[in-house]
């Protein structure tokens, strides 16, 4: 049951991305993309830019400063790796972001957050 609710929690965060995003002028390319190497919770773009984003919900502001780390980055870019061509052509920019998400705040942005 408390695997359900967390599950549930985070396509809700998800969903808040998403409509968070198309408020600051990104389309929304994907939704949940599952890859050999894992998932991707959103794939947007704007202008020349691509952009993979990994949401993290947490029920306190505080733990969304331990939500994200290199290995969990590590793994959403292998993801990446196996879908980038099917979502950029060769001009546009691809990039790994993180959206933070808890209640009482704003989403909390962090742009081009993998540098390999």
């Amino acid at each position: 049951m408390k695997r359900q609710i967390a599950e549930q929690s985070g396509r809700d965060g998800e969903l808040r991305a998403a409509m968070w995003l198309r408020m600051k002028g990104w389309s929304v390319l994907a939704q949940r993309v599952r890859t050999p190497r894992g998932e991707i919770d959103l794939i947007v773009k704007r202008g020349g830019i691509v952009a993979f984003v990994e949401v993290k919900w947490r029920k306190r502001q505080e733990d969304l400063d331990h939500a994200i780390d290199e290995y969990r980055l590590s793994r959403v870019a292998a993801a990446v790796e196996c879908v980038a061509h099917k979502y950029a052509t060769d001009g546009e920019d691809i990039r790994i972001d993180v959206i933070l998400l808890a209640p009482g705040g704003f989403p909390r942005h962090i742009v081009n957050a993998w540098q390999p």
